[in-house]
């Protein structure tokens, strides 16, 4: 039996109009394992939702049954993770703990100056202090930076403390010693 030539003008270049070449394994025509529906890739016809005979139901869209089942956005959800709803940005940030940070930091390179610098640090702590409690009130975000400032701010304080008190120390001993040039001595 031999099969007309197709009809869409495509020859295969094997296809002679006579018997297939008996050396080659023969086959029936192919069988579709689905049904053909519409052509996704066909162009747009402008009639197709009409209905072709008046009182008649127009042609039947497959994908129409797929719609009435509940779609899912996205990928599905992993056990543990909380998706892209889930995510809940950081609370703000409290300024007066960055200033606190700031200043304490400040005061400790003011140890630098003879270590009287330093007394800028109770601002940055105090300062530290009035933030956590705004932290704790408010739930904004910044504890590390407030501890930071009342670290740093209190450490500071307490050099420049202990500066100062070498200082006045150091100036109460000079002020004791005589002079070792022999100017105004007497003998």
């Amino acid at each position: 039996m031999t099969y007309p030539p197709p009809s869409d003008g495509w020859q295969d270049p094997a296809w002679s109009g006579h018997q297939p070449d008996p050396t080659l394994p023969a086959s029936g025509p192919p069988i579709s394992a689905q049904p053909i529906g519409k052509d996704p890739y066909a162009p747009a016809d402008p009639y197709a939702g009409a209905p072709l005979i008046p009182g008649q139901a127009g042609p039947v869209d497959p994908y129409a049954a797929a719609a009435a089942y509940p779609q899912q956005s996205g990928y599905p959800q992993v056990a543990g993770f909380p998706g892209y709803g889930g995510y809940q940005p950081p609370p703000p940030q409290n300024g007066l703990a960055i200033a606190s940070m700031i200043v304490s930091i400040i005061g400790a390179i003011g140890l630098c100056g003879y270590g009287l610098g330093g007394y800028v640090g109770v601002i940055g702590a105090i300062l530290g202090h009035v933030a956590r409690k705004q932290i704790r009130e408010r739930g904004e975000g910044g504890a590390g930076f407030a501890t930071a400032g009342i670290v740093v701010g209190w450490i500071s304080t307490v050099i420049a403390v202990l500066a100062t008190i070498a200082l006045v120390v150091f100036f109460v001993w000079l002020a004791n010693q005589e002079s070792s040039t022999g100017y105004g001595t007497t003998y």
